[in-house]
């Protein structure tokens, strides 16, 4: 459903958004870089940093699917407004927090910026006609930038001030600073969504029992979309705060360097979602989704293969001679490259998922976006906590992107598998046919 209001209303509705999911991403990521810092302060575990990370993942996928059921019932504007708020209070919090316990309570409450994004979905859609959801959706989409905001002011802003503070330790310092910084920008935000964004938001949820709202969650499509959503989004969340720590264990780089380069996925995973939704509009959801898996799959196999040396003359170095041997090994700019090319297939790939879901469920993208939006996040939950106990259990630090790989291949061929049927479906006479007459 979409407001009969003009375009002016449309747009200031879309930049608004767009720019507060932007900050709420940015605060809901923010424990990527700043936990490097906090693990030394700390002293704390591979596995210690993944759960501080999972848990604000945690709080900002469970509650996506009453965020978005209430942006419906309630409005975008109103909903939106208060979460931006509230979520100052857990963000000042962190800045506050001086051991393990008390981070990951702040983290866990922190985490629930990341449930504006249905908001903004439900919001964005009720204002957009059909024909120019697509766009729209993609470019409240790139407010997923806001994960690599952390990624570029962070470690300069944790030098910024010293670790004991300012003014009495009323500005504090070191990574200490980030979190007060984002409470301030938060509370600013809230107000300009309440006090620019038109008062009358469309409603489409408004009247109807919750029992109808729901009734489209028992499709099996709204399940798969949501399986497709960890690929391109969920994965995406999970590399974001695994990929510093990354190249600072496996290559080495100092923390500035290492936020620089995971930058460089975060940028085409969020910025290219305009693109996604573009193309999505003209090409159709499902075309773009095979050629989005293909993308990942192969870009992935190639990121999970370990460093190695594998002797292509075995008995010849058994007897003493010289054997032939073959390297393999990613270096950092081989890195970067592939995991650019999947951040390019994350951010076309995002569009394409939840331009399905108007298409399909045009007066439910409230509580289907939420669903969708709240499995893929908790991928994004698990996954990190899932990265370490994998890399522990084998000490390849590849076998990141060997579950990343499977998980891709898999979502790949249950769509293959759906789109066979639907053709044997529509055309049974061909279906012993393999070529054309002579």
């Amino acid at each position: 459903m979409a407001s009969s209001a003009g375009d002016p209303a449309r747009t200031r509705v879309l930049l608004l958004s767009t720019a507060a999911f932007t900050l709420m991403f940015a605060v809901w990521l923010m424990f990527g870089v700043l936990g490097i810092p906090i693990r030394a302060e700390l002293g704390l575990t591979d596995v210690q940093f993944g759960w501080l990370t999972a848990v604000a993942i945690l709080n900002g996928s469970v509650w996506r699917l009453l965020f978005g059921l209430w942006a419906d019932r309630y409005g975008g504007r109103r909903v939106g407004a208060v979460l931006v708020g509230l979520t100052a209070i857990p963000a000042l919090l962190v800045s506050r927090a001086s051991s393990f316990p008390e981070l990951l309570a702040c983290a866990f409450l922190v985490g629930m910026a990341g449930n504006f994004f249905s908001v903004g979905i439900a919001w964005n859609s009720a204002w957009f006609p059909r024909q120019r959801q697509g766009f729209a959706l993609g470019v409240f989409g790139a407010g997923n930038v806001g994960a690599s905001v952390t990624k570029f002011i962070g470690p300069w802003l944790i030098t910024l001030v010293p670790a004991a503070g300012l003014m009495g330790g009323w500005v504090p310092g070191g990574w200490r600073l980030v979190p007060a910084l984002y409470a301030a920008l938060l509370l600013l935000t809230a107000v300009a969504l309440w006090r620019l964004c038109p008062a009358m938001d469309p409603r489409p949820g408004a009247g109807r029992p919750l029992v109808d709202l729901l009734r489209p969650l028992r499709k099996v499509r709204v399940w798969r979309f949501s399986l497709y959503y960890v690929v391109v989004f969920g994965a995406y969340v999970a590399l974001s705060v695994w990929l510093p720590k990354y190249y600072v264990d496996v290559y080495g780089l100092p923390l500035s360097q290492a936020a620089l380069l995971t930058a460089l996925f975060i940028f085409p995973a969020s910025l290219l979602r305009p693109l996604g939704g573009w193309l999505a509009d003209a090409l159709g959801a499902r075309r773009l989704m095979y050629w989005v898996f293909g993308t990942m799959a192969a870009a992935l196999g190639l990121l999970a293969l370990p460093s190695s040396h594998l002797a292509l003359d075995a008995a010849a170095d058994a007897a003493g001679g010289p054997s032939r041997m073959l390297h393999f090994h990613l270096g950092p700019a081989a890195f970067t490259a592939l995991v650019f090319v999947v951040g390019c297939g994350m951010g076309i790939g995002k569009a394409a998922v939840y331009k399905y879901i108007p298409e399909y469920f045009p007066a439910d993208v409230g509580a289907v976006g939420g669903l969708v939006g709240l499995l893929g996040a908790l991928g994004g939950f698990f996954l990190p906590p899932l990265f370490a106990y994998a890399h522990r259990a084998t000490g390849v630090p590849q076998t990141t992107f060997g579950i990343l790989f499977l998980l891709t291949v898999g979502s790949w061929a249950w769509l293959h598998w759906v789109v066979q049927r639907l053709l044997a479906q529509a055309t049974p006479h061909l279906e012993h046919r393999f070529e054309q007459s002579a």
